[in-house]
């Protein structure tokens, strides 16, 4: 959607520094965007493309403006208003109406006019979609599943029996909702299938990356909070409750019956066992495993960074001694202390 920079900074209300009729058409980074480009800065390591970029505008805070060699839309957030702007010039494709010949969709499942259901997608009975879903291609909705208004899911998405998923979410291809979850009983020496029971529950505006699952509750349901967002290829087990507005980057996995907080974030191949909790406000970083619950706000890690080997592997041996290293530590504290009390009993000569 075409528009000059005069409207593009009135509409989200950016301070326009320069030239305001140049006609922007998409957005672009830095380095490679176009003259009819709008591009960001948030980033002070990338001053260097900063410098040089042929962009039409940047969108930038006001203390970066001056380098600016473009016309400068100061905004407090520049990639929140860079993602705004991005949605303005580049709106999503409208569904077009209608089932595709190809698809099955059972009798008594409920679609209305307004839904897509494309090609070779199945639709279970009792199940019933809101105004304007789109089911893609080769997605499967399970018996009496319920899709909230203007979802979308793209292909090759399953959605199990009996997942509620609420308004305006978004579904990767591969993504798997309502899978059983991992429940077995030992006996003896095999082991004993527990029924999952349970269903999920996705609220309004959730995003979950291609390829994610997410896991049906054994007995109460696996619930997912509105705006969470899951990237790919990141696995929720069953009886986990995610707060709205969480974010959980690729190859994170929550074991069971475990609670995430709102508003937290949990960086790339975090890893959180079962049955604890995380309140509000919490930033996991990379590689992190979480064993305790996290009852205080603020950001919290674990694991090593990669080394030259051969001073890992030294490391590596020396962690292996932490324990008789503190055990050694703690009997020389002690010794010392008993030392220095039997000085202050004796008297002075």
């Amino acid at each position: 959607m075409p528009a000059n920079l005069a409207e593009i900074a009135d509409r989200f209300n950016c301070e326009l520094r320069g030239d305001a009729d140049p006609v922007v058409t998409t957005v672009g980074t830095l380095s490679g965007a176009s003259t009819n480009a709008i591009t960001f800065f948030a980033n002070p390591l990338y001053r260097g493309q900063l410098a040089g970029t042929n962009a039409a505008a940047v969108v930038i805070e006001e203390r970066y403006a001056a380098d600016c060699p473009v016309v400068a839309l100061v905004a407090a957030n520049p990639y929140a208003t860079y993602a705004r702007i991005a949605r303005f010039l580049h709106p999503p494709v409208a569904p077009e109406p209608g089932i595709h010949p190809s698809a099955i969709v059972a009798a008594d499942a409920s679609v209305p006019e307004s839904a897509q259901v494309c090609a070779q997608a199945v639709i279970g009975p009792a199940s019933e979609l809101g105004e304007s879903v789109v089911v893609g291609p080769g997605c499967v909705v399970g018996a009496a599943a319920r899709i909230g208004a203007d979802t979308k899911m793209l292909a090759r998405v399953t959605v199990m029996d009996r997942v509620e998923i609420g308004e305006r979410c978004l579904l990767h291809p591969g993504v798997v909702v309502g899978s059983d979850g991992f429940g077995f009983a030992r006996d003896n020496d095999s082991w004993l299938k527990i029924p999952q029971l349970g269903t999920v529950v996705i609220g309004n505006d959730v995003d979950i990356g291609a390829n994610t699952t997410i896991d049906r509750g054994t007995i109460e349901d696996t619930i997912i909070e509105d705006g969470v967002i899951l990237d790919n290829l990141v696995q929720i087990a069953h009886n986990v409750r995610i707060g709205a507005h969480t974010a959980m980057a690729a190859f994170s996995g929550v074991a069971g019956s475990t609670t995430i907080g709102e508003r937290c974030v949990i960086a790339g191949a975090v890893a959180i066992v079962g049955h604890l909790s995380v309140c509000s406000d919490v930033m996991v970083t990379v590689r992190s495993m979480v064993t305790r619950s996290i009852t205080t706000p603020g950001t919290y890690s674990g694991g090593l960074p990669a080394d030259e080997a051969s001073r890992w592997r030294r490391n590596a041996a020396r962690f292996r001694n932490l324990d008789k290293f503190a055990q050694r530590q703690i009997t020389l504290e002690r010794r010392m202390a008993a030392l220095l009390e039997a000085m202050e009993r004796k008297p002075d000569d």
